[in-house]
């Protein structure tokens, strides 16, 4: 079974556990060490799965107090906005930096030593795993800036470059083709809070963001083209075949 496969299984479980009544709303749940044991799953594991339910409004990381299931949950499929890829990239690029110089000052050794884990794995895993570990990159800095407000925001930004169609596939599109340099980026931001850096950890987190807009506008840009492209091949040959016949 894939990481990002455990994990969501986990989540799933979790969650099962909640909608049964073991974690009523408000109560905290066990610790990371209980419910690995519990669920036979590694530490890393049962974090990821609550950054996950924490992304879906089922559960609350709290710094320093624990995880603790929501009181008022989201209605289920809530809507998400109408934002482009662009607006979307816009908003991480503003939120994230912050995140960043934050968990500069705020991030453990452990927290530093699982996102080294994860640049490897963007670096030689498949595409899947690549995804995943980008998407797990991100959101340790998030918790790692030990603001839940902070938290929330990122998971949901999450969400809208996952779920709004349009959003996901302009990502992907760029992703594709952009592997080498999305590695490079996160490296700089993972040295900027390897070196508890704030300033350098904002920077970096500003100029990945930064190079990711203007790939996009460069995909953009190669799509209409292309659009254009085939208009003007449709035309010619309705119109030069009707020259023909004339």
């Amino acid at each position: 079974m894939s990481s990002k496969r455990l994990f969501q299984a986990v989540a799933e479980q979790i969650a099962e556990l909640i909608d049964q009544g073991a974690y009523p709303p408000g109560t905290r749940l066990p610790g990371e060490r209980e419910l690995a044991e519990k669920l036979g799953v590694s530490r890393v594991t049962i974090r990821e799965a609550e950054i996950a339910l924490q992304a879906i409004g089922k559960l609350e990381i709290k710094t320093g107090s624990g995880v603790y299931v929501s009181e008022n949950p989201p209605a289920l499929g809530e809507a998400l906005p109408n934002a482009s890829a662009f607006e979307v990239t816009e908003a991480r690029l503003l939120v994230e930096s912050e995140s960043a110089a934050l968990a500069a000052h705020n991030i453990s050794d452990e927290g530093i030593a699982k996102l080294e884990v994860l640049i490897e794995q963007m670096r030689h895993g498949s595409e899947e795993e690549a995804n995943e570990a980008d998407e797990q990159f991100h959101l340790t800095i998030a918790e790692a800036s030990n603001n839940a407000a902070m938290v929330h925001t990122i998971t949901s930004l999450w969400r809208m470059r996952e779920e709004i169609p349009a959003v996901k596939s302009t990502y992907e599109a760029v992703c594709v083709h952009d592997a080498e340099s999305r590695t490079e980026e996160h490296r700089a931001v993972f040295d900027a809070l390897k070196d508890r850096d704030p300033a350098g950890a904002r920077a970096a987190m500003r100029e990945h963001f930064h190079r990711l807009l203007e790939a996009m506008l460069e995909a953009t840009e190669r799509q209409a083209l292309e659009e254009v492209q085939q208009q003007a091949n449709q035309s010619r040959e309705r119109f030069l075949a009707s020259a023909k016949i004339g």
